[in-house]
């Protein structure tokens, strides 16, 4: 009696276990309150600590709810010209899309009979709540201002997505990438047979690489900076402890979108800082631009010099894809050269998508006029990833799978090499024994 009263009867599955709705819609509205709670603590710590602030609390939670929105992608209107503020902070929308990825794997995976309306649709209908009430909240006059029914799309569009890449990844029978199955559709000369895997762990290798790419320039443009010293991060030093603690954590938040530009510079078109400007391995043409750490780090005008050795790093960023492919070229059945080829360039494709995607998210406007356009141009961001995985992925897996084949080509002839050694040792043995079999 005491182990049936001890457990709880809704763990039993069925319909009176099922997952009620209002636990799920409470779950959305958590998940949405912990990154608006990531965004609105320091925020406020930092209105608390600022001395003679010109704003009261209520302009610190508009700039947390603001910058909660910009994290999902949501523009947002600044000042009293309403000037467009659209650059995402990569950070703070990584944490977002993590956190509902996680929430909707999670769902899955516990899954039982549950209403129509429970599960993935009640969790992303708690956050989409939170998201109308922060909306609502940055509406009014004030330094920043939302627009809240575009806003809240796109909130909404953001966290459908992430919910449901999360459901999608905790189901076993929905694994499988519908457009990297179209390989095995291919005719048989030019089909990578079983390579849907292999291509697309290649794809997220060549994505890692460039991502890797643009943080080394950023680390090397930060090391260049603190040894040159001075310049124009010096100013950020005049505005006391609270000001640079605040610019701090802003480029921290702001820092995926610099690795982003860094590796659009490396991929050859570069970024833009605002109108008629250019920063590229080919030359950087700059303007007047506002004191600011990232901005800092920023190449001095002039031709590219010997900055065109950055272009090394995104081919260095083709070499593990190849190697992947190659390998997988030779098992458990040897692809053809053409079908290897296929696969690589199957692997560039994505990543050039989604080169182009993060270009898009990490630019946008700071402002009207000269500061409206900042960032990489997304398509030809793009172009230059997928190029140059193509570049170094096709020739790479080519050369690998030769490489990996030669020596079963080479024992197959040896063995070839004996039996053909052995059958005419054989033949001249049977010649001479018919010779001599008249004589005797």
């Amino acid at each position: 009696m005491t182990q049936l009263t001890g457990r709880p009867i809704l763990g039993i599955p069925g319909e009176v276990g099922g997952r009620p709705v209002p636990a799920d819609l409470l779950t959305g509205v958590r998940a949405a309150l912990v990154g608006l709670a990531v965004v609105g603590v320091p925020v406020l710590g930092l209105w608390v600590i600022t001395p003679y602030a010109d704003d009261g609390a209520a302009g610190a939670t508009r700039l947390a709810a603001a910058l909660w929105l910009l994290g999902h992608g949501a523009p947002v209107l600044r000042g009293g010209a309403q000037a467009p503020l659209s650059v995402t902070p990569l950070l703070l929308g990584v944490l977002a899309v993590v956190r509902l990825y996680r929430e909707g794997a999670a769902l899955e995976r516990r899954r039982v009979l549950r209403s129509r309306w429970g599960g993935p649709v009640a969790l992303w209908a708690g956050y989409c709540a939170v998201a109308v009430g922060v909306a609502l909240h940055c509406a009014g006059a004030g330094l920043f201002r939302s627009r809240v029914l575009l806003d809240v799309l796109v909130v909404a569009l953001v966290a459908g997505a992430a919910l449901a890449a999360g459901v999608r990844s905790a189901d076993p029978e929905a694994r499988a990438h519908p457009v990297l199955g179209l390989l095995d559709r291919l005719p048989p000369p030019y089909r990578p047979t079983g390579g849907a895997e292999a291509v697309g762990s290649a794809a997220l290798a060549a994505g890692a690489g460039l991502v890797a790419a643009g943080g080394v320039l950023v680390a090397v443009s930060a090391l260049l900076s603190a040894v040159a010293g001075g310049g124009r991060g010096a100013a950020l030093l005049a505005g006391g402890p609270a000001a640079l603690a605040g610019l701090v954590l802003l480029a921290v938040v702001l820092l995926p979108n610099a690795v982003v530009w860094g590796a659009a510079y490396a991929l050859g078109p570069g970024f833009a800082v605002g109108a008629g400007t250019a920063v590229a391995p080919s030359g950087t043409r700059l303007g007047p631009l506002p004191d600011f750490p990232l901005l800092a780090l920023l190449p001095a005008e002039g031709p590219g010099g010997w900055r065109w050795a950055a272009l090394l790093l995104p081919a260095l960023a083709g070499v593990v894809p190849a190697l992947l492919l190659g390998r997988a070229a030779v098992r458990p059945e040897p692809w053809t050269p053409a079908a290897t080829a296929v696969a690589a360039l199957a692997a560039a494709l994505p990543t050039g998508a989604g080169a182009a995607a993060l270009a898009w998210l990490s630019g946008g406007a700071l402002a009207a006029e000269r500061m409206a356009r900042l960032g990489p141009v997304p398509w030809w961001t793009g172009l230059a990833a997928a190029g140059w995985v193509a570049l170094v992925a096709v020739p790479g897996a080519l050369l690998v799978r030769h490489l990996a084949l030669a020596p079963s080509h080479r024992t197959g002839l040896a063995r070839r090499s004996a039996l053909r050694l052995r059958a005419g040792a054989y033949a001249a043995v049977l010649r001479l024994s018919s010779r001599r079999a008249p004589a005797d």
